[in-house]
């Protein structure tokens, strides 16, 4: 008896979860991949695995299934990782109040901790001691580099999985079993469609009638600490506590956005909440922006780096500050507040799609999920 089989469009970190997911079901896999390797935002995010962004529930449950299957993946591979952990770093007392709070409502859900100013300093050798007040220490969240851990993965799923792949294969059309590549057809039993913003190429009118964006976001890297000088935990700014709907638990929360309302009213229109995070190299990536809107201006805005830049001497001190890349990444993203888009465009086709700014989070858990409860 042959396996069933099934096509996934995408090689970024969506369609190498769907893949995985597939495959270790007993499926043959095949990932058709337009570009000779992928180039898109699962390459070009912090590497952040980020349980802490997600509301206690059923969200934060897929980030911690999702950084298990992560983990075993890496050791498996070989990929680095770091299980380092985050700092949000309070340096006002309205700030102080909301980690407080945080730290207070989830401590029996989650590896968190409010931290003196002192403990705060030993945790991370990066942190600015300049009127810290307190941090929020949450031990769940896991660093890789994005753009040799995808790479890695595809490799892993072709050699222990046997997924098949087809680079430098854009496929132009879908019908039910049966995917199109220039003269070229395709067939399997099952088709999943996880290319991110480039679904609205295959299906545009699927596409136009739902409730779905597109993200900006602007990045930069600085140079490698020297000495192998390490920031340990990722480190945060506030402002990142009124861009994660995990922070919306804590009753403090409204006054603080009240009060950046005001004050970041810049930082705010541009989506700008600021993070930091070490890869194997002892290079920095931070960021980042959000921007809005079905077409992007293709060139990136420098004010929106230096305000990056300018914030992030608020709540660090490093070695070495040297930007030495700078870019931006696209992603879909529901409006409605949807965390993802999961669609039945046809019989046998299955869009998986829309999980904004959360690809290396919660694809792999949410994969899962999703074939699980149509496989098993």
């Amino acid at each position: 008896m042959s396996k069933p089989s099934a096509i996934v469009i995408g090689a970024g970190i969506v369609g190498l979860a769907t893949a995985r997911a597939l495959a270790t079901r007993g499926y043959q896999v095949t990932i058709f991949e337009r570009n000779e390797r992928a180039v898109g935002a699962s390459i070009r995010n912090f590497g952040m695995i980020w349980p802490i962004g997600q509301p206690t529930g059923p969200l934060f449950d897929r980030a911690l299934l999702s950084r298990s299957i992560w983990k075993q993946t890496c050791e498996e591979a070989g990929i680095w990782h770091d299980e380092v952990g985050s700092l949000h770093l309070a340096y006002h007392d309205d700030e102080l109040e909301v980690i407080s709070q945080y730290a207070d409502i989830n401590k029996a859900h989650r590896d968190c901790a409010l931290l003196t100013p002192q403990q705060a300093l030993e945790k991370s050798p990066g942190v600015n001691p300049e009127g810290l007040k307190g941090a929020l220490w949450n031990g769940t969240e896991m660093i890789l580099e994005a753009r040799e851990a995808i790479a890695a993965v595809a490799k892993y799923l072709a050699e222990k999985h046997g997924v098949k792949f087809h680079w430098n294969t854009a496929v132009s059309h879908v019908k039910t079993n049966t995917v199109t590549s220039g003269t070229k057809q395709y067939h399997a039993d099952e088709i999943f469609i996880c290319s991110g913003v480039e679904f609205e190429t295959l299906y545009p009118e699927l596409f136009t009638s739902f409730d779905i964006t597109k993200c900006k976001l602007q990045m930069m890297r600085l140079a490698a600490q020297p000495n192998n000088w390490r920031i340990g935990p990722a480190l945060c700014g506030s402002l990142s506590l009124i861009h994660y709907p995990g922070f919306g638990a804590a009753p403090a929360l409204p006054a603080l956005r009240k009060r950046y309302e005001e004050e970041y009213a810049d930082y705010l229109k541009w989506g700008i909440h600021v993070m930091a995070a070490q890869n194997h190299t002892g290079e920095i990536t931070v960021g980042d922006s959000h921007e809005y809107g079905l077409v992007h201006d293709p060139f990136d805005k420098d004010f929106i780096n230096q305000m990056i830049l300018k914030y992030l001497k608020t709540f660090t001190s490093f070695k070495d500050t040297r930007v030495i890349q700078t870019w931006h990444g696209l992603l879909p993203k529901m409006t409605t507040g949807q965390t993802e888009l999961i669609v039945d465009a046809e019989p046998g086709v299955t869009i998986i799609n829309g999980l904004g700014g959360n690809g290396m989070t919660l694809s792999f858990g949410l994969c899962e999920q999703i074939i699980a409860e149509k496989f098993n």
